[in-house]
C-alpha cells in the first residue's frame, strides 16, 4: 500500500504551488464572476489509459483553497483508467474550482504518469521473487510525491535521502582508497540500525564487499552472466545478504536481470522517463 506523507509536511508545498499559480489573483475568472460566489459542479476526465495516482493530493489542494468544496473520487489510487472515464466529481464555488484546477491537475497528471510506467515495469517481473525499487533521481522539491507515485505503481522506495542508509558508491570507494577502507571508516560512525550498501562493478569488488561485511551488495551495470556469477558467490557465502541490481534497466531487459536471482532491481526510469497522463476538468453545463 502506498503511504502518503502527512499533510503537516505536504501542505506548505501545496500552498507554495497555489501561490505561484494564483499570483495576485485570477484575472480571467473574476471578470465573469463579478464578485458573485457561483456554485458549480465539475468532473475530472481521463483522456488516456493509465494508472491513477495523486487524487488525495488533488482533493487536498481544493480543500486548502476552500474547505466547502466537495470532492468525490470515483476510482481508487492505483487503479487503471480508460479514455473518457470520469475519475472524480467535485462541486463548490466556481472561482475556487478554477483557482485550483491547474495545480491539482498538474500534480495528478505527473504522479499518474509515474505510476503508469512503474506498473509496466512491475508487471514484467510480477511472477518472480524480486522487487522493483526507485532511486534518488527525482525532481527537486517533488521527491516525496514522486516516490509516493512509484509505490502507487507497485514499486518499493529506495532510500529517501542521504540520511536513510549508507550507500558506498564508486566515488566514495575512490576517495577512501577501497571498499574495505570505506566500510571500516563508516561502520563505527553510523547509528543503529542503518545498513551499509556497497556498489560493485566487478566480481573482485563483490568479493571485497563480502569480506568486509556489507549488508547489501549492489551489482552495477554488470552483464547478466556476471550478475549470475555474483549472485551465486554471495548466496554461497552469506544468504542473508540482500542483492540489488542497477544500471540501464529498461522494459526490454528487466526480466533478464530479474532472472539472475537478485532481490531488488533499482531504476530511475519510472520517474525520469515517464510522460504525464492526460486528464482534464470540465464544468457540467
Amino acid at each position: 500500500m502506498a503511504v502518503l506523507a502527512p499533510w503537516i509536511v505536504l501542505d506548505p508545498v501545496l500552498q507554495d504551488w497555489l501561490r505561484e499559480d494564483i499570483g495576485r489573483g485570477d484575472r480571467t475568472s473574476g471578470v465573469f464572476q463579478k464578485g458573485k460566489a457561483l456554485s458549480q459542479e465539475a468532473q475530472w476526465l481521463a483522456k488516456a489509459p493509465g494508472v491513477i495516482g495523486g487524487l488525495p493530493i488533488a482533493s487536498r489542494i481544493f480543500y486548502l483553497l476552500d474547505p466547502n468544496i466537495q470532492w468525490e473520487a470515483l476510482i481508487e489510487e492505483g487503479e487503471c483508467c480508460q479514455p473518457g472515464q470520469v475519475i472524480a466529481r467535485l462541486s463548490g464555488s466556481s472561482d475556487n474550482l478554477l483557482l485550483g484546477e491547474r495545480v491539482a491537475l498538474n500534480v495528478t497528471m505527473r504522479l499518474s504518469g509515474i505510476a503508469t510506467l512503474t506498473r509496466q515495469y512491475v508487471n514484467k517481473i510480477a511472477d518472480l521473487p524480486v522487487q522493483l525499487v526507485d532511486t534518488r533521481k527525482t525532481t527537486p522539491g517533488l521527491r516525496l510525491l514522486e516516490k509516493y507515485a512509484t509505490q502507487v505503481g507497485g514499486a518499493r522506495n529506495h532510500r529517501l535521502g542521504l540520511d536513510d542508509a549508507v550507500m558506498i558508491k564508486d566515488n566514495h570507494i575512490a576517495a577512501a582508497g577501497g571498499i574495505g577502507e570505506a566500510i571500516a571508516n563508516i561502520r563505527d560512525q553510523i547509528p543503529y540500525p542503518l545498513t551499509i550498501e556497497v556498489e560493485t562493478e566487478t566480481l573482485d569488488q563483490v568479493e571485497e564487499a563480502l569480506k568486509h561485511g556489507a549488508d547489501i551488495i549492489m551489482l552495477d551495470n554488470m552483464s547478466p552472466d556476471m550478475m549470475r556469477q555474483a549472485v551465486k558467490k554471495i548466496r554461497d557465502r552469506n544468504p542473508r545478504i540482500k542483492i540489488e541490481a542497477s544500471g540501464n534497466i529498461t522494459l526490454e531487459n528487466i526480466r533478464t536481470v530479474a532472472e539472475t536471482g537478485v532481490d531488488y532491481i533499482s531504476t530511475s526510469a519510472p520517474i525520469t522517463r515517464s510522460s504525464w497522463l492526460d486528464l482534464s476538468m470540465k464544468f457540467k453545463g
